[in-house]
């Protein structure tokens, strides 16, 4: 008889990349999947205990209710959220609280979803508060000598159906221009990736543990410019998209919270961060570009 397979706890399992990586993990059945959640009442979470996770209680901003969580696991994925606190200290606070705890419970792998720290790699002449916040994480997690996995995700496809969303061209004119806000990124490619193909990247590192512990990865399914990003989208949705010109400047003037750190990330991205398009497809072969994905998710802008 065999025994139990090595649990691996998965925070933000009701949320896009925790959802993504249960699921994989879940589907593929070679671990037992501890889902953590602050709500095990929430349908996400009912879903995950439905296909077979145990859903446990817990919160990062709570560290007591982190130690059974904890208890008896093999590894971890950890996404820390940003735009949930609005705070980079309370975020580093929670990464540096779980990789500590991980640290004293003998935890063999933790598998983190970081960035890089934009401030420390510019000399402070970028700072990009949801980035920097995790790339300090990463740093802790190797000062104290965890076994760790850094994960590095380009920017979603999904921001397509909401952030980037083709927006009615004004004045009558027709047809639909790219993003509500727009992208400020000129003619430079930027990378990015589905978060439902993050899982199956992470299934692949915590079973092949050796092979990835200690490294950086940068993850990428496709890099495309703006105006190729415009013209998938024109041909899938059968609508004129056109890519509209804005710098980083005019868009750190916009009237949103958040503007001046989207505005240096988009900086930060015209420098060409490192992201692996082959590396990604290895650790998973399925992996979608991005106008396969706009194919799998036309019913998201069925009302365009």
């Amino acid at each position: 008889m065999s025994g139990r397979p090595p649990a691996v706890v998965v925070f933000g399992a009701t949320g896009a990349q925790g959802g993504s990586v249960a699921k994989a993990l879940l589907s593929d059945g070679s671990f037992h999947v501890r889902a953590v959640t602050r709500n095990p009442r929430k349908r996400a979470a009912r879903e995950l205990a439905r296909l077979g996770a145990e859903v446990v209680k817990a919160d990062l901003e709570r560290p007591e209710s982190l130690r059974v969580a904890l208890g008896g696991a093999s590894a971890i994925f950890l996404v820390t959220d940003y735009w949930e606190l609005g705070d980079k200290e309370r975020e580093v606070a929670q990464g540096k609280t779980v990789g500590d705890l991980a640290k004293k419970l003998g935890v063999r792998h933790v598998v983190f979803s970081g960035l890089e720290d934009v401030s420390r790699l510019t000399g402070g002449r970028l700072q990009v508060s949801h980035f920097d916040g995790k790339g300090e994480v990463e740093r802790h997690l190797r000062h104290i000598g965890l076994p760790a996995t850094c994960l590095r995700m380009a920017s979603y496809f999904e921001n397509f159906i909401e952030h980037f969303r083709p927006q009615p061209e004004g004045g009558g004119r027709g047809g639909y221009r790219l993003g509500e806000c727009e992208i400020p990124m000129a003619d430079i490619p930027m990378d990015g990736m589905s978060v439902e193909d993050l899982g199956p990247v992470v299934v692949t590192i915590l079973k092949n543990r050796s092979e990835y512990v200690g490294k950086d990865i940068g993850l990428s399914a496709e890099r495309l410019t703006v105006q190729q990003y415009a013209e998938v989208l024109s041909r899938q949705l059968n609508r004129s998209v056109r890519a509209a010109e804005i710098s980083p400047e005019e868009y750190e003037k916009l009237a949103f919270p958040g503007a001046q750190d989207l505005a240096n990330m988009f900086r930060f991205y015209r420098t060409r961060p490192e992201r692996d398009l082959n590396v990604t497809r290895r650790l998973n072969p399925a992996v979608l570009g991005f106008e396969e994905w706009l194919s799998r998710n036309l019913h998201h802008f069925a009302d365009l």
